[in-house]
């Protein structure tokens, strides 16, 4: 055994002696899946702060995004992280071993900007990895778990997400855990984002989601969402197809993460932009932003802001919708809501030709209560009327695009 694989196995097998791996994730947090805004869809690994100073990743972007979420008004509706993604910090940890940030593109330091985030009624996010590197070649956290949380914890962090780059698959079952364990300890409650379950999927092997959700408030299954329709239409497919039931483990401190609103970046219709939103309504998805706040078309603001679609994200009973029906490119989901309510969308994934009309009876919805429900279009909140479970109901879906119904039982 050479000396890389020897400290390797020494590591986990300390790991493994350490902990009570009985102790699972208890801070309180992501009752409802967590809102606000993280930097890397849109702004990804740019460190080039000499020539494209408003849009590096730096203390300033930081900086403005917590001061637009605030000034926008989307603190108001919920929004309250702000998440600093890969390539925050120097090349090497300092003599310590702890982790500094880039000295020049973060010259006050994180406990610092965290200060300025929370003197706004927000959150500060941080980003790290349980390989040897970060995705974009920074240190890892790999052997230094306990350091790089108790780190995260003086400097005031709220949001801890840990990738999982240049590391072995192998480990993760131990080392998301002890993460875990080690982000308990410090005192600090931090909610815990992990890519745990991601790279199992991506090794052809199916997670096992209720462990991941012992030690995890929100994780990632599924590959980065990118700046198409293409790449939102494949997540939503692999979120309806629910290959292993991760939808079932979703709850109350435990959420699935589809990644990043890429709403008000360049490359979604008007439609798309309202299919992201709804879905991720549906599924009981973090909101985090990944886009520029502060150049954002009114009409995208709207659908950030729109307090039925957060109301249907935000329900208390945490409960992951599903997609029930699938016929061709039109698809049927829905999810349960509180006081019997529900929300469903009629989503339709064709690319082309014109709208479709789908039909159902209530009562394949789920609904089933004899005094009927009230039914409004989810977006503007608008009346369609009262059906009953025997009744028809009817509506027209644009090509890639959605109609969105919030039920609730009649009087």
């Amino acid at each position: 055994m050479d000396h890389k694989l020897e400290a390797r196995f020494l590591g986990v097998l300390m790991l493994c002696l350490t902990f009570d791996w009985t102790i699972s994730l208890d801070n309180g947090l992501a009752l409802t899946p967590p809102m606000g805004w993280l930097s890397w869809e849109r702004y990804r690994c740019n460190i080039d702060c000499v020539n494209d100073p408003d849009n590096c990743i730096s203390e300033k972007l930081y900086m403005k995004m917590a001061d637009l979420l605030v000034s926008e008004g989307y603190k108001d509706k919920g929004y309250i992280y702000v998440n600093i993604d890969d390539c925050w910090m120097e090349k090497q940890r300092d003599s310590n071993g702890s982790l500094v940030a880039d000295r020049q593109r973060f010259p006050h330091g994180i406990k610092w900007l965290a200060d300025y985030v929370h003197a706004k009624g927000l959150k500060l996010g941080i980003y790290e990895d349980m390989g040897t590197y970060t995705c974009g070649g920074y240190p890892g956290s790999e052997f230094y778990l306990q350091q790089d949380a108790q780190t995260f914890a003086l400097w005031g962090i709220d949001s801890v997400k840990l990738d999982g780059c240049y590391g072995d698959i192998g480990d993760f079952a131990y080392g998301y855990p002890a993460m875990s364990n080690f982000m308990n300890r410090t005192g600090r409650p931090m909610l815990f984002s992990c890519s745990w379950p991601a790279y199992i999927v991506f090794n052809g092997q199916i997670p096992d989601y209720k462990t991941i959700a012992d030690y995890c408030n929100i994780w990632r299954n599924y590959r980065d969402i990118e700046d198409s329709w293409d790449s939102v239409s494949d997540i939503i497919r692999f979120y309806g197809n629910d290959t292993g039931n991760f939808s079932m483990v979703a709850g109350p401190g435990n959420f699935n993460d589809p990644d990043m609103l890429i709403l008000g970046d360049y490359s979604l219709s008007y439609d798309q932009q309202k299919v992201q939103m709804a879905m991720w309504a549906i599924m009981a998805s973090p909101l985090f932003i990944s886009s520029d706040l502060g150049n954002i078309q009114p009409e995208t603001k709207a659908l950030l802001l729109n307090d039925n679609i957060i109301r249907i994200n935000q329900d208390p009973l945490g409960i992951q919708g599903r997609r029930i029906m699938k016929n061709g490119d039109i698809e049927i989901w829905t999810r349960t809501l509180i006081n019997k309510g529900m929300a469903f969308a009629f989503l339709n994934m064709n690319y082309g030709g014109g709208p479709s009309k789908v039909t159902v009876t209530i009562s394949s919805l789920g609904l089933n209560a004899p005094f009927g429900y009230n039914i409004v279009e989810g977006f503007s909140g608008q009346s369609v009327g009262t059906f009953k479970p025997q009744d028809n109901f009817s509506a027209t879906v644009d090509p890639s695009g959605v109609w969105l119904g919030i039920a609730s039982v009649s009087p």
